[in-house]
């Protein structure tokens, strides 16, 4: 049994040849199913996972092509062998494998005892010792009591090491590996647990030869017996074998398992499962109906972590703990999802494994694929400001070129409005992160403002890289008709300013960031960063000045934010206080956060503790908070130096498993990080604005409002899109040869990047879909 909470992905090692790592071929790895999917999402073609080998805690870093998956039986089975290659050998004779997983207590067998195989009974099946503080599992063992004429030929009373785990008599019990057992009887394994059942019950029951003669194909629902549990799952895929048929069952535990096709019998045929649940949408308030009347079985499109992913919506509610309407999605085939449709063990709609996921519903829009036909009839909508349009999807990386790049795109400045142009074009060309602004439910006096923004600014950018001025100036108007600001239309704003007023004031979007500080949660749109005096930073990264900033305001972040707004620390708009800032294209904030789980930052297990004091410790390095685990912290604080420095215990979230004497401490956790996708710069008081558009170092485009100018008085201002692939080779160096690098010397447009932002954007690509 895992002794860890925290869910794990178990491998092993399948082919040879990796004598560099000094593990063989059989061994048994794990990594934490979150990372694993994490990284899953993150990749399209994964080609190494940082695991760790049993028995060891530190992490490796291994071919996908070298390891196989066994779930968390499987491996605590093959644990329970003597070495790798015995545990290889073992592993590809999937057949005894699977005749193991079938085997339950009071279930005949034979059990080889130096050579012989004598006769007994399971009595006991489980674990002989408690798991290494670095692993989260131990090996499983039969413990079986001999029967007739062997009695009396084993080797224990069902005692191991002076713990008794089954009674009988002396010299009639016998400890072994599944290697060296089997089932006495060759039948299926479902035979043995329905012996349990009242014979009423039995005699209702269908043969596996009866449930056969129904077709069982990819995607039935199926059930099947695993020690004392009758267990439930879904048809992955089938094969031959030996001249047997083998089934690939994706359990409801979302745990993969390979049964003998006469060990599975159809879920139908056995029990029928609760229908999904149903949600009244009488009750719905308008709030919770789609702007566009998107409703179960639409073809919707949403932003995943590798871009935009379709699917179908399969159903519509409310979800346990959770606030807003959510959707149900099946997604198509080649995108990877989280559920089955099932959230928090209860069922909501049916799906594959790994191909449901639920999300904000107003985090939906209609397929785009199939708006080609339609694009005319779409236009005319916007023209005619139709109430129910919904954003068009963002300019995907590989439309930048073709839409963006040139002159007279993005959006065309008028009369100082350059902080209004290059926050618009950042929060809304190539990202979705904030469109939730554009169709939520606000008071009929601010309507017009949203209409605006999105009929005549967004969708105009997205489908045509193009917004003229006075969208611009129209959309300035109504803010300061409406009384927001009379000097809106002459005057320049700053982003931030113009940003909350639009979040807060108009569409009352919760507050994107909550931030705690002595037990006290308080809300913002945006975060200045504010550093102290005793600083060292020269020449930091966004990273740095983070960390620096909270460090010495005393913050943490309370949940991880769907969009962060960082504002660089400056004196005033003019006065920078650092020539060069260097982008952190990811923000890692796991050790911002009040709760959590946390790495310790010298051995990488499951942190306890905090050190504000070790913070600016010259031994450490100077990016990250000091968390340690409990026995690293006693190491580093046992040094002179340190005796006078006070740790802190970190808050772990309720239930989270805590550590004691018969249980080892939980693996690493996995990293919070939040992705860079915008920065705005200032130059003698004229912003512009920068995007990262794709994964790649060079997908870089460089936006400028007002880049220049036809006519003088009774003239127009022509905007800019260039790309600036060159701002990945300055992100490539190190930092003492970026600190050589003399702005004016530099290519392109990078220096304005490096030595002029004044505001980052970072999202998060998943946190995003549910707010």
């Amino acid at each position: 049994m895992d002794t860890c909470d925290v869910k794990m992905y178990y491998i092993i090692i399948e082919k040879p040849g990796l004598p560099t790592l000094l593990i063989n071929a059989g061994h048994i790895c794990y990594i934490q199913e979150s990372m694993y999917m994490s990284r899953l999402s993150r990749s399209e073609c994964l080609q190494e996972l940082p695991v760790f080998c049993m028995g060891s805690s530190y992490d490796r870093f291994l071919k996908v092509n070298h390891l196989k998956s066994v779930t968390a039986k499987e491996a605590e089975l093959l644990q329970a062998l003597g070495d790798d290659s015995e545990r290889l050998k073992w592993y590809l004779e999937r057949d005894a494998l699977a005749t193991a997983l079938g085997l339950t207590k009071d279930t005949p067998v034979t059990v080889e005892l130096d050579g012989k195989w004598l006769q007994g009974i399971v009595r006991y099946v489980g674990r002989l010792t408690e798991p290494k503080s670095t692993d989260p599992i131990v090996g499983t063992f039969f413990g079986i009591e001999l029967q007739g004429e062997d009695k009396g030929k084993g080797p224990s009373d069902g005692t191991y090491l002076s713990k008794t785990l089954f009674p009988c008599k002396k010299d009639c019990g016998i400890f072994a590996p599944f290697s060296r057992v089997k089932p006495m009887f060759s039948k299926p394994k479902l035979v043995s647990k329905c012996l349990t059942f009242p014979a009423a019950q039995l005699a209702a029951q269908p043969s596996s030869q009866q449930a056969h003669h129904q077709p069982l194909s990819t995607g039935d629902r199926v059930t099947f017996f695993m020690d004392e549990d009758i267990l439930h799952g879904m048809v992955m895929d089938l094969e031959e074998k030996d001249g047997r048929t083998l089934v690939i069952i994706s359990t409801d535990r979302d745990e993969k398992i390979t049964l003998p096709l006469d060990s599975v019998i159809k879920g139908e045929l056995l029990q029928q499962e609760p229908e999904p649940m149903e949600t009244d949408k009488a009750v719905m308030s308008m709030e919770e109906v789609h702007p566009l009347g998107l409703g179960v079985d639409s073809l919707v499109e949403v932003t995943l972590a590798i871009g935009p992913g379709y699917g179908t919506i399969r159903w519509i509610g409310t979800l346990p703990g959770q606030k807003g309407t959510y959707a149900g999605l099946e997604l198509e085939d080649g995108y990877t999802g989280v559920s089955n449709g099932t959230f928090k063990d209860h069922r909501f709609f049916r799906c594959l494994p790994r191909q449901g996921l639920f999300v904000k519903l107003l985090s939906c829009r209609p397929d785009s694929r199939f708006q080609g036909a339609s694009a005319n009839v779409l236009q005319e909508r916007q023209a005619l400001r139709s109430p129910g349009a919904l954003p068009s999807s963002p300019i995907a990386s590989d439309q930048v070129e073709r839409m963006l790049i040139g002159r007279m795109k993005g959006i065309q400045g008028h009369i100082n409005s350059c902080y209004m142009d290059s926050a618009l074009f950042s929060l809304f060309s190539c990202s979705s992160v904030l469109d939730s602004l554009l169709f939520k439910s606000t008071e009929p006096r601010d309507a017009p403002i949203q209409s605006t923004l999105l009929h005549d600014i967004v969708n105009p950018l997205r489908s045509e890289g193009f917004v003229e001025g006075r969208h611009i100036m129209k959309l300035r108007q109504q803010l300061q008709e409406l009384g927001y600001c009379h000097t809106f239309t002459t005057e320049e704003k700053d982003p931030e300013e113009f940003l909350t007023l639009i979040m807060h004031h108009i569409f009352c979007l919760d507050p994107l960031l909550k931030l705690s500080a002595g037990g006290k949660v308080q809300d913002s749109y945006c975060y200045q960063i504010f550093l102290d005096n005793n600083h060292s930073l020269v020449l930091p990264t966004v990273q740095h000045l983070l960390e620096h900033s909270f460090h010495s305001a005393g913050l943490k972040l309370a949940e991880v934010p769907s969009c962060l707004i960082l504002q660089m620390p400056r004196f005033g708009k003019k006065f920078k206080m650092f020539q060069k800032i260097i982008p952190s294209l990811e923000l890692d904030i796991t050790d911002l956060l009040s709760e959590g789980p946390q790495q310790c930052v010298l051995c990488g297990q499951l942190a306890y503790e905090e050190c504000v004091d070790c913070f600016r410790d010259p031994v450490f390095s100077r990016t990250g908070f000091k968390v340690f685990c409990r026995t690293c912290s006693s190491q580093v604080h046992s040094h002179p130096e340190r005796l006078s420095h006070s740790p802190s215990p970190l808050q772990l979230p309720e239930g989270y498993p805590a550590p004691t004497t018969l249980r080892p401490p939980p693996p690493a956790p996995p990293r919070e990080r939040l992705e860079l996708f915008a920065v705005l710069c200032i130059e003698t008081s004229h912003y512009v604005s920068f995007i990262k558009h794709g994964p790649n170092s060079t997908d870089w485009i460089f936006f400028d409002s007002m880049a220049d100018r036809h006519g003088e008085r009774d003239g127009f201002n022509i905007p800019q899109v260039e790309a600036c692939p060159e701002v990945g080779m300055y992100l490539v160096m190190s930092p003492a040869e970026l600190a050589n690098q003399v702005p004016r010397d530099m290519k392109g447009v990078a220096k304005r990047l490096f030595c002029d932002a004044y505001m980052y954007l970072y999202q998060s690509t998943s946190i995003s879909l549910y707010r």
